[in-house]
């Protein structure tokens, strides 16, 4: 065999190249693994610029050596089409493996190994590692606030309860689709409303009167962001109709409307709801601040949730509007049949990523004294008995958020797949 047929892989030879490109690749890594990890430098004789580059080197050799196309064994041909195409992805490749492998041990030392989990004070935090038991005793904090321990089941209860409801929409018989967007938009949001003033809240049914100020933690973060979302999304679609209607008056106002909000940071629109509205209030008129703070949120959210669906909008051809009209429909009925959920369907992206912002965003209420999980994070870093374990707690929360917002884009694509069509 020569040179040139060497770095040219075939099936011809595939026995060959896999055992020269594994090797390469075994002693790329290898050679990483014992200069970080034991401080052994197999290519201590080469030049120090050499020899740091050297595990890169071998390991994209060995990958160029395994690059066979259509070699027949499936894991290989797998490997070559997902990230091994080219010597560029080869590289890049080998670089995030050796990234792993640098980062991944202190952080499973640090998350599990050294981690301490059993005990109830600050003592038993012995090791090197993250302390646990501190999210342990402060979990129930995290989790409902300052809300009194006795009632928290209200606040499961009631969780489960509109949990099964938005799955409920899924099981509507064929029937009844037609009224899914009545469901989902209108009588859900008042059936939650209603189960978050009696059994949350309390003060009625024999149930203790829990006020606001006590609601936090990871309940009152999923709290706002339900109301938030449920509301900002037809509010937004109203507005983003709005802004491309002829009518003057009605195009102005939107605009006018969704500019202003989006002009403004939301922690000043906070301030605002929390601060300066009461002061506008006739005597004797008291909004919940809770419910003031969900209100600027929605209509924050809203201006930019509306500017997503506009794109929508505009991405149809006009072709689709004259093709409703042609059929004899109505403004609303041409909208609501025809153009709207074509145009939802082409934005399914951006408003999963309105809503992943609109989730991140709840920890501002802090600002306005409602202590929500980064609130109460906040709040438990301070207390003297814990003082140095906010660690824990950051990265706690970031665990939490990671699945939500992991979970709504997961789900974003299934939408994507489901309403995919061929233009």
């Amino acid at each position: 065999m020569n040179k040139i047929d060497l770095f040219k892989p075939t099936n011809q030879n595939l026995i060959l190249f896999l055992i020269i490109g594994i090797s390469l690749f075994s002693l790329g890594i290898i050679d990483f693994i014992l200069s970080s990890q034991f401080q052994v430098n197999l290519t201590g004789f080469l030049p120090k610029f050499l020899s740091f580059f050297t595990p890169l080197l071998f390991g994209t050799l060995g990958l160029h050596f395994i690059r066979i196309e259509n070699s027949g064994i499936k894991i290989l041909d797998r490997l070559n089409k997902n990230i091994n195409t080219n010597n560029f992805n080869a590289a890049l490749s080998i670089s995030i493996i050796i990234l792993l492998i640098f980062c991944v041990p202190p952080l499973l030392n640090w998350f599990i190994l050294d981690a301490n989990f059993s005990g109830d004070t600050k003592e038993a935090c012995t090791g090197s590692g993250a302390c646990w038991v501190y999210i342990k005793v402060w979990f129930n904090r995290f989790m409902y606030g300052m809300y009194p321990n006795p009632e928290q089941w209200r606040i499961n209860l009631t969780f489960i309860i509109v949990l099964l409801l938005l799955v409920a929409g899924l099981f509507f018989p064929i029937k009844l689709k037609k009224y899914l967007t009545f469901y989902y938009i209108i009588l859900l949001p008042i059936i939650s409303f209603l189960l978050i003033f009696y059994l949350i809240s309390g003060g009625s049914f024999g149930l203790e009167w829990v006020e606001t100020g006590a609601w936090g933690g990871l309940s009152l973060t999923f709290i706002v962001s339900y109301f938030c979302l449920i509301f900002c999304f037809p509010i937004g679609m109203l507005f983003a109709l709005g802004r491309r209607s002829e009518l003057p008056v009605l195009k102005w106002t939107s605009i006018i409307f969704i500019e202003f909000w989006r002009g403004v940071p939301l922690i000043t629109v906070l301030f605002m709801s929390a601060v300066m509205f009461p002061m506008f209030l006739p005597d004797g008129t008291y909004v919940d601040k809770l419910i003031r703070v969900i209100i600027a949120i929605t209509l924050f959210e809203a201006a930019y949730t509306a500017e997503v669906i506009r794109g929508g909008l505009q991405a149809l051809p006009r072709g689709q509007y004259d093709a409703a009209k042609s059929l004899g429909m109505g403004y609303w009925k041409m909208h609501i049949f025809v153009i709207l959920p074509q145009a939802l369907k082409l934005v399914i992206p951006g408003i999963a990523n309105t809503f992943l912002a609109l989730v991140k965003d709840t920890p501002l209420i802090f600002v306005v004294g409602l202590l929500e999980l980064a609130g109460m994070l906040g709040l438990a870093k301070t207390n003297p008995q814990w003082l140095g374990f906010s660690m824990e707690g950051y990265v706690f929360a970031g665990i939490i958020f990671w699945i939500i917002c992991y979970s709504m884009s997961k789900y974003s694509q299934k939408l994507e797949l489901k309403f995919k069509t061929d233009r």
